[in-house]
């Protein structure tokens, strides 16, 4: 078994201090976003301090690191990315392809030489990036798009206090009440005229304002919206984000974006297992490329998001199953009240990560003790580990 050494993602949104606290270290002054832990060529992990990374092992035995099966399904490649993420500010409005939608924008960039570095390049690699994120802390986040009936009265509502120009979106929402409707009417916004979207961007935001602390039903919606609006002025993803469903994580609550998953992750502090991809379409609240029609190409409006719990399937371990073959997720708890000693769950490679307390991991081949912010990769061949000790643990394993 082998320690990590992790890289921390400054991106802007990120907070100053969550993840600073969870490593038990002082915070770097920057924002901090991400923690990856994984074999992702952009920032693998290093191994047991040194220079050699997990992407350079994995490589070297992919066999005996993944195991067979893993190995042959995912091209020896390690098929899941765990990150803690840590949002002060809004993340883009976004969705994922499929794996079949990956490949194929993916060939066909590479065709049209468009450069790997390219700010307009859609298909960054050729793999799909569903992803599960589980709340550490209360979580906020738009997930899915709302049904045509209620985005219909999201904007009924904003008519009522003086928004005009949305009108024929909310006529055509009331004529055809359907997800491809919904869909149209987030094309419609993201397109909408130059000259003229800054005057509904202000318009909306001003309404909102007019009505979030009242007691109106889309009032933490609007409350939402204006919050973010102060990191995104002007940005017409403030209008897009009323199509969308909001929702507050509590801790150990969890949401699943499989492909074609409108989404977007507004604040808190999470547990992100995705597989071991970036590809992202953007739909608002960034200054990033957005390519209107290969999103509405990729996005499936009528896909729910529900709130997700784990299930138990021993003391003290919760699973987070998905249908994603990539990744599944497990959250477990050492203490007095469950049990002191335990199997490791999962199988095949793994990545586990110690949340607090202090955990020694036991297997055929050594042992590994980890304190609160420590991780290691448990490779296929170790086969069962023993798990004990006091401590709030995440383990990531494959899907199949």
């Amino acid at each position: 078994m082998y320690r990590l050494t992790n890289t921390t993602q400054h991106y802007a949104w990120g907070s100053p201090s969550a993840i600073s606290d969870l490593l038990g270290r002082e915070p770097s002054g920057e924002p901090e976003a991400e923690l990856w832990m994984g074999a992702h060529p952009s920032a693998p992990s290093r191994v047991d301090g040194g220079e050699a990374t997990l992407l350079d092992y994995v490589c070297a035995d992919p066999v005996g690191m993944l195991g067979p099966q893993v190995a042959a399904r995912f091209k020896n490649r390690l098929p899941f990315l765990l990150k803690v993420l840590s949002a002060a500010k809004a993340l883009s409005i976004q969705t994922h392809p499929t794996r079949a939608q990956a490949e194929a924008g993916y060939a066909a960039e590479q065709a049209r030489g468009v450069a790997a570095g390219d700010p307009n390049r859609n298909y960054v690699d050729d793999w799909p990036k569903p992803e599960i994120l589980m709340a550490l802390t209360d979580f906020e986040a738009l997930a899915g798009c709302r049904d045509a009936a209620d985005a219909e009265a999201v904007l009924a509502a904003l008519a009522e206090l003086g928004v005009a120009e949305l009108e024929p979106i909310r006529a055509d929402l009331a004529a055809k009440p359907e997800p491809a409707t919904v869909a149209a009417a987030l094309g419609t916004l993201l397109e909408w005229p130059a000259e003229t979207r800054g005057q509904l961007v202000s318009g909306v935001v001003d309404a909102a304002g007019r009505s979030a602390d009242k007691d109106g039903a889309y009032a933490a919606d609007f409350t939402a919206m204006l919050r973010v609006a102060r990191d995104f002025p002007g940005d017409i993803g403030l209008v897009a984000m009323l199509l969308m469903k909001r929702v507050v994580l509590k801790p150990g609550e969890a949401i699943f974006l499989e492909a074609g998953g409108l989404h977007a992750y507004l604040h808190g502090t999470g547990i992100e297992l995705l597989a071991n991809s970036d590809n992202v379409l953007r739909a608002g609240l960034t200054p990033k490329h957005i390519d209107v029609a290969e999103l509405l190409r990729v996005m499936d409006a009528s896909l729910p998001v529900p709130v997700r719990h784990g299930t138990t399937i021993g003391t003290g371990v919760e699973e987070f199953d998905t249908p994603a073959p990539e990744f599944r997720l497990y959250h477990a708890v050492l203490d007095t009240k469950t049990t002191l000693r335990t199997t490791l769950p999962g199988a095949g490679p793994r990545i586990v990560l110690a949340l607090s307390g202090e955990v020694e991991l036991r297997g055929t081949r050594g042992s590994v003790t980890l304190t609160q912010g420590e991780s290691c990769f448990v490779p296929a061949r170790e086969g069962a580990v023993e798990v004990s000790g006091l401590a709030e643990l995440v383990v990531a394993a494959p899907g199949v």
